[in-house]
């Protein structure tokens, strides 16, 4: 089935006198400079604290709320020598937290052990088995990251077991909060703290920061495991902008200049000369996340805290062999899952997508809620059944904030949580009918008429003429793009082949283009657009929006447009919405 048809739409122009004056004091094109307004940057020293990071800007740790409770109990702990354990979610920002944190505190010199719960056998956030095997083990403190800000049973009971709790979380609060010794949340209420968009993995970077400061210590110390932080941020797809970006910045830096043997030897799957946020988002994300799926997120924890690469190449080798199974899995259900849709005589009148199996693997069905999103463009939950429950995964469109269209429905759950754009939940079988149809009334009380198709955002348009050095290096200076700071869209009109069309892969699903622009030959490639290669070859010009990418070919690199969207130029500009 085709991915629904998108819209394509300029964004508007904002304050075009302050978007001139920086074109001017930047010297640099117009549109650049319309980006750089509409997202917040409106002066030359704006543009400069942008273009130039530096982690001297980092906010200090302090300033989150409880941060002076964690550091005093965590030196207590040193004092006394008590055993420390840091519990983790599943998912690449829980493992990447969690790896941060265990690193930093051996680089201390401190004993310190990791617990990952089982994703299966204990689902999403601190379990009670967790604060079992720490009772049982003599930890008398847990450090949560990237989970616990709605574990409130579960932290009286590990009080009850004379367990101390310290939080770091980044996820929003419920309405009452855990009895933690410490809770690290910027999103928490009566936090002061100026940067609200952590990760969970950016939130334990902040404690380490802290205990440095405390310990006299420089903050060169923690910089070390910057390129850890940079995996969360890219793959939890929270804001890279203000202290985001800096992290950022300075971890892809570190990745690419002397990467750690756990995430070099995931990258090795995709040889590249240079890492970016992409390479992170669809290599290194979905392979750390195929260990919690699959088999046991420890194996993540284990790879990127390892020192030596042979061995760490060995177990990304196991790693890369569960993300295999993993596509496998999810192309099945995703199979399935549209052929329930397909016999749903209902589903063209819904707006929300909410599909069910029992027999479907709990730990890809996040996975094929994108699918079904990409396909049929509504907020979806895909549903399996694990011991009894029915458990799943959420997945939203742009602008829709699923996560509270589902506490609408909160009735019938018995857990929930997540963002506005993902969610995680568990219900009980005879609630589901009750749940569906309640999520669909929220959802359809909630949604507006724009969010209901995709719409393909257009930064400006752009003559392939325009696609030189100077260009390239400025688009460039403006990495790394994601949420807050996306990589931009040009609209490109008329591009004829220069008689050069090929197809690519061995199925001919994709389409190589070459275009002229004065002396200089830009390259188009095309993904999944394999079926306009005969109409390109007979010389027929397309209108085409997409990115700018660095293509390395023989030594040499060069700007290449990367196709979103094309359709032949015989349309007029009322397609343009």
């Amino acid at each position: 089935m085709e991915l629904k048809q998108s819209k394509w739409q300029f964004r508007e122009i904002v304050s075009p006198k302050i978007s001139e004056k920086l074109s001017q004091e930047l010297n640099i094109n117009k549109i650049l400079s319309q980006i750089l307004v509409r997202n917040g940057i409106t002066s030359y020293q704006d543009a400069e604290q942008f273009f130039c990071p530096d982690l001297s800007r980092l906010n200090d740790p302090f300033l989150l709320k409880d941060m002076d409770k964690a550091v005093s109990r965590i030196l207590s702990a040193f004092d006394k020598q008590e055993k420390i354990l840091l519990f983790g979610d599943y998912d690449v920002d829980g493992t990447t937290s969690v790896s941060l944190c265990y690193l930093f505190f051996k680089q201390l010199g401190k004993e310190i052990s990791f617990y990952i719960p089982d994703r299966h056998k204990e689902g999403y956030g601190v379990s009670f088995q967790g604060i079992d095997f720490a009772h049982e083990n003599g930890f008398s403190l847990i450090i949560s990251l990237d989970c616990g800000i709605r574990s409130v049973n579960h932290i009286n009971y590990a009080t009850d077991k004379g367990i101390d709790f310290i939080i770091c979380d980044h996820h929003l609060p419920g309405s009452e909060l855990p009895k933690a010794k410490a809770i690290l949340n910027p999103k928490q209420q009566d936090c002061l703290y100026p940067y609200k968009e952590l990760s969970g993995c950016g939130v334990g970077f902040k404690l380490c920061q802290a205990l440095l400061r405390k310990l006299n210590l420089p903050d060169s110390v923690i910089y070390a495991f910057l390129d850890l932080a940079a995996v969360s941020i890219a793959c939890d797809i929270v804001p890279i902008t203000d202290e985001n970006r800096i992290l950022c910045y300075f971890g892809l830096k570190q990745l690419n200049e002397n990467p750690r043997p756990g995430i070099k030897a995931l990258l090795d799957y995709n040889v590249k000369k240079k890492y970016g946020i992409n390479e992170l988002l669809f290599t290194v994300g979905p392979r750390i996340n195929a260990a919690g799926r699959l088999a046991d997120a420890k194996q993540a924890v284990r790879l990127l805290i390892e020192q030596d690469f042979d061995k760490a190449n060995e177990m990304a080798k196991a790693i890369n062999e569960h993300n295999t199974t993993r596509k496998n899995i999810d192309s099945n259900i995703t199979f399935e899952a549209n052929q329930i849709i397909a016999t749903d005589t209902s589903f063209i009148n819904k707006n929300s997508t909410v599909v069910f199996s029992k027999h479907w693997h709990k730990g890809v069905v996040g996975i094929v809620a994108s699918r079904l999103v990409e396909l049929y463009y509504k907020p979806t939950i895909v549903l399996c059944e694990h011991e009894g429950k029915i458990t799943g995964s959420a997945r939203s469109v742009a602008g829709f904030d699923i996560y509270s269209a589902i506490s609408d429905a909160e009735e019938h759950l018995l857990q929930f949580g997540g963002h506005h754009f993902a969610a995680g939940l568990s219900l009980l079988p005879q609630n589901l009918v009750s749940f569906t149809d309640k999520f669909e009334n929220a959802v359809k009380s909630r949604i507006k008429e724009e969010q209901k198709e995709p719409i393909i955002w257009i930064d400006g348009e752009l003559g392939v003429q325009h696609i030189n050095q100077g260009f390239g290096k400025t688009l460039h200076r403006m990495e790394p793009f994601g949420p807050g700071n996306m990589n931009p869209i040009f609209l490109f009109r008329n591009i004829k082949d220069t008689g050069m069309a090929k197809t690519l892969g061995s199925d001919e699903k994709h389409l190589k283009l070459n275009v002229m622009a004065g002396e200089t030959i830009v390259g188009v490639t095309a993904f999944n657009f394999g079926h306009y290669y005969h109409k390109a070859k007979a010389g027929m010009s397309f209108d085409i929006c997409g990115h700018l990418e660095k293509n390395h070919f023989n030594g040499n690199e060069s700007l290449e447009i990367r196709v979103i969207d094309m359709k032949p130029s015989n349309h007029g500009e009322s397609d343009l919405l």
